[in-house]
């Protein structure tokens, strides 16, 4: 049981701590225009330890908004253009022949960096995406018969395009649910556009300063852990996830035949660190249910499959989380 005590202690330490998140996101809306909601999201999948799908169209700055965070935490960036004759080799790295001593030596891969971009990752095939797999949930990769750790910190911020798919390969379900997090990229507004216009037409660079490192992160991170969520508040999140495969026991029978698979309990797991990571940036050290409301979307959107009816009406995954938002009584 955790005292009240315990609770303004783990707030005090939340405060101090958090301070670094106002100074990254001032230096990321340096270059990025708006889009408060892509660059808040970024920094819970860094707090959280959770890697991230952002999907839009071409032109919505996703991959400048990754390239610019990296430039403003102290960490080794590396940006990977996926294309359909990518080997997992040029990923993770080779045996490379040395004949003058006659042996094999490892060349590691690009992936041995803390923060990946993996641009257009749905333009790989079956075993490049296989290969990153290990990389995103074991934080390793096996190159010949041996297991290489990854950095500490170590997140994929991937980008795919949903409108173009020639060339293209559907990512796997159990890629796609290694995504803590999956954000819809949308058009800016009329005011910030004509931002970007004065902005981006200019020849002067803007220079991003590094405000963070990777202790700064893991240190972030221990406290994010130590976030606290109340019983009901588990319940709840409990609750949320079971909605979507049992939408019957929540009085939703009218998505019974509308979701074929719903999420699993990685989506539980995530949807807590997310709250509580969510909560961090607030300022706060216990999660409150409007915080899994929040963050809730982004993290169910990708794990709850349709069924060819729901398709056919042309319902979305973010329809049927709405509806099961709705239903779900909070506490």
């Amino acid at each position: 049981m955790v005292s009240t005590k315990d609770i303004r202690e783990i707030n005090e330490k939340v405060k101090q701590e958090s301070v670094f998140v106002v100074q990254l996101t001032n230096e990321i809306s340096r270059v990025i225009v708006g889009q408060q909601y892509i660059v808040e999201r970024m920094l819970i999948g860094l707090l959280a330890n959770g890697h991230i799908l952002l999907e839009g169209v071409p032109g919505l700055a996703k991959t400048l908004a990754v390239k610019t965070l990296a430039s403003a935490v102290r960490t080794k960036f590396q940006r990977l253009q996926f294309t359909p004759d990518l080997l997992p080799a040029d990923l993770i790295g080779t045996m490379i022949y040395n004949p003058a001593k006659a042996e094999f030596s490892v060349k590691k891969g690009p992936i041995f960096a803390n923060l990946i971009l993996a641009d257009e990752i749905n333009r790989a095939p079956a075993k490049v995406q296989s290969a990153l797999l290990e990389a995103m949930q074991e934080h390793q990769v096996t190159i010949s018969d041996t297991t290489y750790e990854l950095p500490h910190p170590f997140l994929v911020l991937a980008t795919q395009n949903p409108i173009e798919q020639e060339g293209t390969y559907p990512l796997p379900e159990a890629q796609v649910d290694r995504f803590m997090l999956k954000l819809k990229v949308t058009y800016p507004q009329k005011q910030e556009e004509k931002q970007i216009l004065e902005r981006m037409t200019t020849d002067e660079e803007i220079k991003v300063t590094p405000v963070v490192g990777p202790e700064d992160i893991i240190r972030a991170r221990k406290t994010v852990q130590q976030i606290y969520v109340d019983e009901k508040v588990k319940n709840y999140i409990v609750d949320i996830v079971f909605a979507s495969r049992q939408p019957e026991d929540y009085n939703l029978q009218n998505l019974k035949s509308s979701i074929a698979y719903g999420a699993s309990p990685r989506a539980t797991i995530n949807l807590t660190l997310a709250a509580k990571a969510f909560a961090f940036m607030q300022g706060r050290g216990y999660v409150t249910p409007e915080d899994v409301k929040t963050i809730g979307p982004d993290v169910l959107r990708h794990r709850i499959l349709l069924t060819y009816e729901a398709e056919a009406e042309e319902l979305t995954a973010d329809e049927i989380v709405k509806q099961i938002f709705d239903g779900v009584e909070v506490p």
